[in-house]
């Protein structure tokens, strides 16, 4: 979850939103990413997003069946959509999203009879550290 960490922090850098996530296999990172939506001026450049999309250029599949996901923030639906598509083995979240979430918040996506693939879901790693970040970001705006 560092490694998602630091690529939030990058994000907010770049004026972002601060989320980032990475993909890992076998122990090793293959794919990492921070929000870009602003920079894309792509409003599906989330983290999750981009970071899947490079793992599975990377790997050269459209099935990332044996990948495990870590982002600092609970996905969207978008992203979890995306997740259950790419066949994510496992998803590490940091905080929790009562606003957007769609894992353990909102429409909690994964639990629904239409999604075909679950996750193995893990919530609030690092969830302070990981709100925290977010928190401040959005209280400088203010």
């Amino acid at each position: 979850m560092e490694l998602a960490l630091n690529e939030a922090r990058a994000a907010q850098t770049r004026g972002e939103v601060p989320v980032g996530c990475v993909i890992v296999r076998d122990g090793e990172v293959i794919a990492r990413a921070g929000n870009r939506t602003l920079g894309d001026k792509d409003p599906t450049a989330h983290a999750e997003l981009l970071a899947i999309r490079q793992a599975a250029a990377e790997l050269k599949t459209e099935r990332l069946t044996d990948c495990d996901l870590y982002v600092t923030l609970e996905p969207c639906a978008m992203c979890a959509a995306a997740m259950t598509f790419a066949r994510i083995r496992r998803l590490y979240f940091g905080a929790g999203d009562p606003k957007g979430g769609a894992v353990e918040n909102g429409v909690r996506f994964f639990t629904q009879a239409t999604c075909h693939h679950r996750p193995e879901v893990y919530g609030a790693i690092n969830e302070n550290e990981c709100a925290a970040l977010l928190r401040d970001f959005f209280a400088a705006r203010r």
